[in-house]
């Protein structure tokens, strides 16, 4: 099932399928280690619409809540 990155619950673990953006969101996500096809675990959702934190190759990153809603996952393998 294909939802955001934000949606998920905390500890979970999930599969990129795509991220939408244009080119400036994408190469911005590509330098923090966020691609399709990585396995991206979300840490914590910070209340009143905040900031998502999320976990790739082990270095954990804080996303704002909106960038965090363009990531789309699906289930892991």
């Amino acid at each position: 099932m294909e939802q955001p990155i934000s949606t998920l619950e905390p500890g979970k673990r999930a599969v990129i399928l795509r991220l939408e953006g244009g080119f400036q969101f994408r190469k911005k996500m590509g330098d923090m280690g966020i691609r399709e096809g990585k396995t991206i675990r979300l840490v914590a959702i910070h209340p009143f619409h905040g900031p998502v934190v999320v976990e790739v190759d082990g270095r954990e990153t804080t996303l704002g809540r909106r960038m965090a809603e363009h990531i789309i996952t699906g289930d892991p393998e």
